[in-house]
Formats: structure tokens, C-alpha cells, sequence
């Protein structure tokens, strides 16, 4: 996860060196657009590298339950910078709609500096899918999203120089405004995952009917209730009560109550689960 965090400010790094200087030589308000984004990107990477290293630090005796939700507070901060800079950008990108200006010179190396970001781009997004199938990172996976989407960008704005040279200059302050409302787009999805990692959301109802299902394929197991859930960084909670024969001796319940333990963090690894065992009569049970 830390080299993946490395690999991803390093990469940030050397596209914006490469897109200031395309945007010096071709005064492209598109590639302007791509360069706010990966400025961004870089400010994303730092956060998250920061709020990586604080969210692996084991639980002390200040925080019983880990320090997982430096991730959710970092995405807040990525969240507002980024709403900031998209609405710099658009009004930029208005002022050079209603004020079209030619391109300078330099388009191929433009569409060169492009097709190098997505080449970049591309390799760091494979290697973060390597990281993401070892360790299930959400930071990882938000920050490869990102970048999934910069591919898309990239390959946007080489069709926005293209059609600016041979066709009308204004396509150029039009991709770009595109691009700032899906930097809008994207800070808003930030913000709304942080706010449910802050407010202890539930985990999605397909997570909590696998755990439902789990508890019940256990033929001990008569039911059971008060299913709570949340998750925090890399760590999931779940609470639950199963319904167990009141017969059962403490050392058989608290036996069942592992078994359904371990099946659980099979299925959702990182996982600490705490089960309380209710004691029913089997006659009771409708």
C-alpha cells in the first residue's frame, strides 16, 4: 500500500511538469483543465500517502479501534480543494467561451504530452489493481478510480485539440468546462464516502444479507437480531445476537459463536466481529 502511494504522488509529479509546459507552448485552457486535475492528483496522493500510514497503525490506548477513519477525514480535505480549483476553472473556461482565442503553437507536442499522460497513467493504474487484489485498500481503490477516469480525460482533451486546429476553437473551453463539472462530479462522490465513513453507515445491503445468510446456514444458529455494521479505513465492525438453544452448555455456545466468527472474515477479510449469544426454547421459535 505505501509503494503504491509513492508510485502514485511520483506519477502526479512528472505530469504536471510535462502538462505546464504543454500548456505554456499550445495555451490550451483543456490541457489547463488536465493540468488543475493532476495538480489535484498530486494533492490526493499526499493526503492519501499521509492518511495511509496513520490508517495502518495498529489500535492504541487512545484509539481501541485503529485510526482507519484518517482516510474519510483526508477525503474531506481533497474534497473541498478540489471543488475550490473546479470552480476557478470553469470560470476560466466561460471567460474563454465567450473570448475565443486561437491555439498557440505546439499541438503536437500537445497531443504528445496527452498520449504520455495516458501511457503514464495506465501503468499506474495497473499497478494499483495489483496492490488493491493484495489488500483491498479503499484508499487505493478510490485513488485508482481516479485515475481510471484521468485516462478518459486525457483522451478527451487530444480529441478537444484536434477539433479546436481543424474545426472551432470554442470546442476547446467546451471540453474543458466538461472536465470541470466531473472534477464537481468527482469531489462530490468524496465528499458523500467520507460523510458515511464519519457517520458510521451501514455496510451495503448485499454485504449484510452474506452476513444474514452466514449466520443462519449455521445449524446451531435459530436466528438472529440488532445486525449493526460500519466500517472504518480497511477495518469492517459488525455486531450481531444469534439465537442459540438455551440447552447448549457456555462452552458450546461461545464454540458456535467462533465458527460463525471465522466464517464471516472469510468472506469479509479485515473484519472484527462481535457476537452475542441469546439463549432461546426451540418450542418458542416461530
Amino acid at each position: 500500500m505505501r509503494w503504491a502511494t509513492y508510485a502514485s504522488v511520483g506519477t502526479a509529479v512528472v505530469l504536471i511538469i510535462v502538462k505546464v509546459i504543454a500548456w505554456l507552448v499550445t495555451d490550451s485552457v483543456s490541457i489547463l483543465a488536465t493540468l488543475i486535475d493532476s495538480s489535484l492528483d498530486l494533492l490526493a496522493s499526499m493526503l492519501n500517502l499521509v492518511a495511509v500510514r496513520h490508517a495502518l497503525q495498529p489500535a492504541d490506548h487512545e484509539h481501541r479501534f485503529g485510526h482507519g477513519k484518517a482516510e474519510a477525514l483526508a477525503g474531506m480535505g481533497q474534497a473541498l480543494f478540489i471543488a475550490g480549483s473546479a470552480g476557478l476553472l470553469l470560470l476560466q473556461a466561460a471567460g474563454r467561451l465567450i473570448r475565443p482565442q486561437s491555439l498557440g503553437e505546439g499541438l503536437q507536442l500537445g497531443i504528445g504530452v496527452m498520449i504520455f499522460s495516458m501511457i503514464a497513467t495506465l501503468l499506474l493504474v495497473l499497478f494499483q489493481q495489483y496492490v488493491i487484489k493484495r489488500t483491498q485498500s479503499t484508499a487505493i481503490k478510490a485513488d485508482a478510480l481516479h485515475y481510471k477516469t484521468d485516462l478518459l480525460v486525457n483522451g478527451s482533451v487530444i480529441i478537444a485539440l484536434l477539433l479546436s486546429v481543424y474545426g472551432w476553437v470554442g470546442f476547446d473551453p467546451i471540453f474543458a468546462l466538461a472536465i470541470a463539472a466531473f472534477i464537481l462530479y468527482s469531489a462530490w462522490h468524496i465528499v458523500r464516502e467520507a460523510i458515511d465513513s464519519l457517520m458510521d453507515h451501514e455496510l451495503p445491503d448485499e454485504e449484510r444479507d452474506y452476513i444474514e445468510q452466514i449466520v443462519m446456514h449455521h445449524p446451531h444458529a435459530q436466528g438472529l437480531h440488532d445486525l449493526r455494521t460500519r466500517r472504518s479505513g480497511m477495518t469492517t465492525f459488525i455486531q450481531l445476537h444469534v439465537e442459540l438453544d438455551e440447552q447448549l452448555t457456555l462452552r458450546d455456545a461461545h464454540h458456535i459463536a467462533d465458527e460463525i466468527e471465522k466464517e464471516i472474515m472469510q468472506l469479509l477479510p479485515n473484519t472484527e466481529v462481535i457476537i452475542h449469544e441469546d439463549p432461546v426454547i426451540l418450542g418458542e421459535i416461530d
